[in-house]
């Protein structure tokens, strides 16, 4: 590693904003745990299904019954206890084990910012977010810890900044930037809102919005590290997000990227938080004034740490980009689609009918959809390709253990991109029984015959 390199990442820090961001992380976590039990969530998406929809790989991670609720309070605590600083590492190691769980256990409910969440409490656990300000450093003074190095908090950003990088890269599509698309469809239906009105039916609108989205994205992250833009950029930040959260029903997720980029501040500002806090809280925060900085116990963790987190931002940098591998256009097929940071870049709809068919004797008969999804399961099933498959490999075992044998089943689709208008999607002759789900391209997805150009 080159010396001036290694010198940036290692240069003692003050560690408050490293604390504020810790204990407003864990704060964020235990109020979206809350709201998604106080709506009554968790047994509408997670109890009251009897079908659930699961990521390639990990068909193991099922919904725990009515211990389901069991589950959510435990990441509930466990977040409250990161936000505490007490018994952080492991605090931190449950929280990201179960909001992943629960993250995984329905492919119907994924959101990119779920993702984000589980990709930044997993770097949390390497962090030493409980060096200062927190109970484990006031219990122990061994733990005290008034600096840390630079690269602790510069993870942080550096994750930040690839989300809002990525999602500006990904918005550099034809639709988005010449067609206004999805925003032209969006927009009218929020005529409603107070300022907006009518507003909200000018084409220009949805245009200045879709440019303005993506150079927001684009150009945040640097805007926010630059110390003369900053304050500007985090108006920015506040104002683009809580007009996403009034347009947009994303829920948390704006409030959590507001306090996120909180971390880009100096250390000034972080401590008078900290010192907010501790006259509320009278805790003595003179007590964590111990001039000392945090490093790893042991060579070898050292090393430990420093190859985990290059494989964990190297995997981040990459893996958005594994659509390229596939053909055919990105939002038809969503080969790829997931865990890209494509965030409400498209208005996707679709129709699907299942025809299940006697092997034997050529005897057929429709499937209704509704004796096995939810409303919101079928709606996400009907225009994506590997909810589809398992949805007919579910059909298969179902009806096999009913006494039927030699089952095929054929699906009749339909699907509309972006306002054009809907086409037919899966290949009504393909006996999905036949086909396993991969990582390689389905080529029983019918071809998307118009052309969206960008990255």
């Amino acid at each position: 590693m080159n010396i001036n390199l290694k010198k940036y990442l290692n240069e003692p820090v003050e560690a408050a904003p490293l604390a504020v961001f810790r204990i407003m992380f864990g704060l964020m976590m235990f109020l979206s745990i809350v709201r998604f039990w106080s709506y009554g969530w968790i047994d509408k998406l997670y109890v009251d299904p009897q079908f659930f929809f699961s990521y390639y790989g990990f068909e193991w991670i099922k919904p725990l019954g009515g211990y389901t609720y069991f589950l959510f309070a435990l990441c509930g605590l466990s977040a409250i206890l990161v936000a505490l600083g007490y018994k952080y590492r492991w605090a931190i190691g449950i929280f990201f084990l179960s909001f992943t769980y629960i993250e995984l256990m329905d492919k119907t409910t994924y959101l990119n910012h779920y993702y984000f969440i589980s990709a930044l409490s997993f770097l949390m656990f390497f962090l030493p977010a409980n060096a200062y300000f927190s109970l484990d450093a006031l219990r122990n003074k061994s733990e005290q810890y008034q600096h840390v190095p630079a690269w602790t908090i510069n993870s942080i950003k550096l994750l930040l900044a690839m989300v809002y990088f990525y999602a500006g890269l990904a918005k550099l599509n034809s639709d988005w930037m010449l067609e206004a698309l999805p925003l032209k469809i969006w927009l009218p239906a929020k005529f409603s809102i107070p300022l907006l009105g009518n507003l909200v039916h000018q084409e220009w609108l949805a245009y200045a919005f879709s440019w303005g989205g993506a150079l927001y994205d684009l150009a945040i992250p640097f805007l926010l590290l630059y110390r003369r833009t900053r304050i500007m950029a985090f108006i920015l930040v506040i104002f683009f997000h809580v007009v996403t959260r009034i347009l947009f029903p994303i829920g948390m997720f704006p409030y959590i990227m507001i306090v996120s980029t909180l971390i880009f501040f100096d250390a000034s500002l972080h401590k008078r938080i900290l010192s907010v806090l501790n006259r509320l809280l009278r805790i003595g925060k003179e007590h964590f004034n111990t001039g000392k900085t945090w490093s790893h116990n042991s060579v070898v963790l050292k090393k430990l740490t420093s190859g985990v987190l290059i494989l964990f931002f190297g995997f981040q940098l990459l893996f958005p980009f594994r659509y390229t591998l596939y053909p055919g256009e990105l939002f038809w097929t969503e080969e790829g689609y997931r865990f890209s940071w494509r965030v409400m870049l498209m208005e996707k709809s679709g129709y699907a009918q299942f025809k299940v068919v006697d092997g034997e004797n050529g005897r057929w008969f429709y499937v209704d959809n509704t004796d096995f999804l939810t409303p919101f399961q079928e709606k996400q099933m009907a225009f994506q390709p590997d909810f589809i498959l398992e949805y007919a490999h579910h059909l298969k075992q179902h009806y096999e253990k009913e006494g039927l044998r030699n089952i095929e089943i054929y699906v009749e689709s339909q699907v509309a991109l972006n306002g054009r208008l809907s086409k037919p999607f899966i290949d009504p002759k393909v006996d999905l029984t036949k086909q396993k789900d991969s990582f390689k391209h389905k080529s029983w997805i019918l071809p998307f015959t118009d052309d969206i150009k960008g990255i």
